[in-house]
């Protein structure tokens, strides 16, 4: 029987620098081909053809606005029945449509506002991916693809040399 701790990861992933959005695309879409899967890529502008070369699904936050706004209207014109109706005689719905709109708006903005940061995982005040000196230009002018060392066809060597053979600026290693 071992009683030793399991084993740390040495390394969370490995990171890729381009200089343009379209050789981080480019890149993006040959690593998907080659079979990756755990991998993130960073840029400092929207770039809408990043969702395809990641493989990325829709996004759920549609849905739940929906919900949200739909549970709202629901509340407020429930609220405004009971003060009307069953606390008066008398039920006068279009006298409901202001609040029912109102609170309509405020369980959708709600809901969108709580299922963005819960669907981004926010917030994150920590990511490996900081622990890279280049990333500090993520923000300003570089792209970045990082591959994760939990992927499944992820090995060190073979990885770097994918990477490298894509014409990145740099190849660097991401530490946890």
């Amino acid at each position: 029987m071992s009683t030793h701790a399991p084993e740390t990861p040495t390394l969370y992933g490995l990171m890729a620098e381009f200089e343009t959005p379209t050789a981080l695309v480019e890149a993006t879409t040959k690593a998907r081909l080659a079979g990756f899967r755990n991998m993130d890529a960073y840029s400092p502008i929207p770039i809408h053809e990043m969702d395809e070369a990641l493989g990325l699904r829709r996004t759920r936050l549609p849905r739940l606005v929906l919900l949200g706004g739909i549970l709202g209207g629901l509340g407020g014109f429930s609220l405004a029945y009971w003060v009307s109706v069953i606390a008066t005689p008398f039920n006068s719905w279009p006298q409901f449509i202001p609040v029912t709109f109102e609170t309509t708006v405020l369980g959708a903005a709600l809901t969108c506002f709580i299922g963005m940061w819960a669907l981004n995982k926010l917030p994150m005040p920590y990511h490996p991916v900081f622990n890279v000196p280049a990333f500090d230009r993520a923000s300003q002018d570089r792209f970045f693809l990082c591959i994760e060392a939990t992927d499944a066809r992820f090995d060190p060597h073979t990885t770097r040399a994918f990477l490298e053979s894509l014409h990145p600026v740099g190849v660097s290693d991401v530490a946890p």
